[in-house]
């Protein structure tokens, strides 16, 4: 039976018990164990691939980050920097669409979690955005989109995982990834003054209420000092990061600030451990699906394909991926898709010499894009249903600030040196530059 017959049946098989609801880490296994059936392949070591695939010291970065997320969640510590947001920009046209923004700016420094992002503005600002009239699909499409920078600015758990499978630096990812951050996040804020609802205009805050709220908040934004600082001082790496600013949040932040939440702590680890364990299950699934996929050689096929059309011209190539995992980020969720596609993207990474930290980027940054566009849309959906606004409603709303994420995504793509100029600055090493032999500094190809 021929390679290209069997990842064809593999393919069919995962996307359609997939269309027919069949969970994804399901449908991934289902295709892969009725792959090995017909290969050589022994069904003993496909179940021992799925456990490789999890068996990662470096994913172990992804639940820390999600305790980080919960435990500010739950302890209602977020509050501080939701008033420093309506300090800052409370008083502009479309006053708390601009705080929900650059909140999700402040937390994507924290979490790296976008549904832990809709969480807190669906619990805090949305209520008080339904009080001053501004229409509910517009609040849930908002705040979906804003959640979005959770996965770009740094810490992002999709680049966690990005360069885990991939083999490339996470440290180089997460600075590359505060560039498409911010042109999300300045985007929104420019679609909300001129396009979104005007709100209730209120009086600007005076310096002194700024100062009161910066020095009440600073103790939270804290931890992107931590978790940066101590990634690029090289004192630990992402996992460590994550277990730092756990402890950081537990033994200081939340004695200091909440101290009643301490008995709540059990229920938040528990939590976190199931929904960990949901992406952890679709991990080992991708992970051998991607692991046979290699084997039938799908990525040199899908690299041809590509090279007959786009040649080797890097652009050209990260456009017709931009192509594919829009639609793929339609219906997988980002880290399966990474981590199932992680073949095809290092064979077109090699094919087109692309920096490996900017190809991730672009990955990235399209697999965002998936989370706000139907029929799945996870963070589009998880909003509607915090608000209370129907899924096609929100989504009509979320319409037009596509454009915010098209035009990001271009950026992206034709502008590598503006992408990289951080992980060139602070690591240079995450880039392929190397120390000068001769003298001081790096070279960089």
């Amino acid at each position: 039976m021929s390679n290209g017959f069997v990842l064809f049946l593999m393919a069919f098989l995962f996307l359609g018990l997939g269309y027919m609801g069949v969970p994804v880490a399901f449908a991934l296994m289902a295709g892969v164990l009725i792959a090995t059936a017909l290969t050589p392949i022994s069904l003993e070591s496909m179940i021992g691939q799925m456990f490789h695939g999890i068996d990662s010291e470096t994913l172990l970065a992804v639940p820390f980050f999600l305790l980080v997320g919960e435990l500010m969640t739950s302890a209602n510590v977020t509050q501080r920097m939701v008033a420093l947001a309506q300090t800052m920009v409370g008083h502009m046209r479309g006053g708390l669409a601009q705080v929900v923004t650059v909140f999700s700016m402040f937390f994507a420094g924290i979490s790296g979690s976008s549904t832990a992002d809709v969480a807190v503005l669906s619990r805090t600002v949305a209520p008080e955005m339904d009080r001053e009239g501004y229409d509910r699909a517009f609040t849930a499409a908002l705040i979906a989109c804003a959640s979005t920078m959770a996965n770009l600015i740094p810490p992002s758990i999709m680049a966690v995982v990005y360069g885990a499978t991939g083999n490339v630096s996470i440290g180089g990812l997460f600075l590359a990834g505060i560039v498409p951050g911010l042109l999300v996040g300045i985007g929104l804020m420019i679609y909300s003054h001129f396009f979104g609802p005007a709100g209730v205009l209120k009086q600007r805050s005076t310096f002194r209420e700024f100062g009161v709220a910066l020095r009440q908040s600073s103790l939270p934004l804290m931890i992107p000092v931590i978790i940066m600082g101590g990634m690029l001082s090289g004192w630990f790496t992402p996992t460590e990061a994550g277990m730092i600013a756990c402890i950081y949040i537990l033994f200081i932040l939340i004695p200091l600030l909440n101290s009643g939440h301490i008995k709540y702590l059990p229920r938040d680890f528990i939590y976190t451990g199931m929904l960990y364990a949901i992406p952890l299950a679709a991990v080992a699934g991708a992970s051998a699906f991607g692991w046979m996929l290699a084997y039938l050689r799908g990525p040199d096929i899908v690299a041809s394909w590509i090279a007959d059309v786009a040649g080797t011209d890097p652009r050209l190539i990260m456009f017709f991926l931009v192509v594919l995992f829009v639609i793929v980020g339609d219906f997988v969720d980002a880290v399966p898709a990474i981590i199932i596609f992680m073949p095809i993207i290092n064979r077109l990474t090699e094919l087109g010499s692309i920096n490996g930290v900017h190809m991730g980027c672009v990955i990235i940054t399209t697999l965002v894009f998936g989370l706000i566009t139907p029929p799945y849309g996870l963070s589009l959906l998880v909003a509607s249903k915090f608000v209370g606004v129907a899924f096609t409603r929100a989504m009509r709303a979320s319409l037009p600030i596509y454009v915010v994420f098209i035009f990001t995504i271009a950026f992206v793509v034709l502008l590598p040196d503006v992408v990289l100029y951080m992980p060139k600055w602070l690591l240079p090493e995450s880039v392929g530059c190397f120390k000068n032999p001769s003298g001081a500094g790096y070279i960089c190809p």
